[in-house]
């Protein structure tokens, strides 16, 4: 049997969505850096709706390739994944490029063990999202550190 594309759902149209599907507007570029494949596409699917470029890593190092070609304005990355990530991947990146959000998500900040969403905020990062991560508190985050609040 052939390989066949993901399943696209359509956006909804709600008020933290809106517009649905507008072309994406200077300075909002996101790279998304996340190795589970379903939540990397989820989160480019709420961002390419809303408005924002997209541009995706697995992982830590194709995340640094990524930021290596073009920097973004906004990068929301798992903590927890293959490779260079955690709290010396967001000081490196803040103190390489400071002018960069930082968005970071794990699911192991609910769990009491490894990095916490204090200690990741302390490194640099500009918000810290539990995982499993909601629509509207994600886009929210994004318009906020994007200076897209309210609009």
């Amino acid at each position: 049997m052939p390989l066949q594309e993901p399943c696209k759902v359509p956006a909804i149209r709600d008020p933290s969505n809106s517009p649905v599907n507008a072309p994406p507007l200077p300075g909002t570029d996101v790279l998304v850096i996340e190795d589970d494949a379903i939540l990397r596409d989820l989160v480019t699917d709420w961002l390419e709706a809303a408005g924002y470029r997209v541009r995706k890593a697995a992982d830590c190092s194709r995340g640094i390739s990524e930021l290596q070609r073009e920097v973004p304005a906004l990068i929301i990355s798992d903590m927890f994944m293959p490779g260079a990530c955690g709290v010396e991947a967001i000081r490196q990146l803040k103190q390489q490029h400071p002018g960069i959000g930082l968005i970071a998500v794990s699911g192991h900040f609910r769990s009491g063990q490894g990095l916490s969403p204090e200690g990741a905020l302390a490194a640099g990062a500009d918000r810290a999202l539990a995982k499993p991560v909601r629509r509207a508190e994600l886009l929210q985050a994004v318009a906020e550190l994007l200076g897209r609040a309210g609009r």
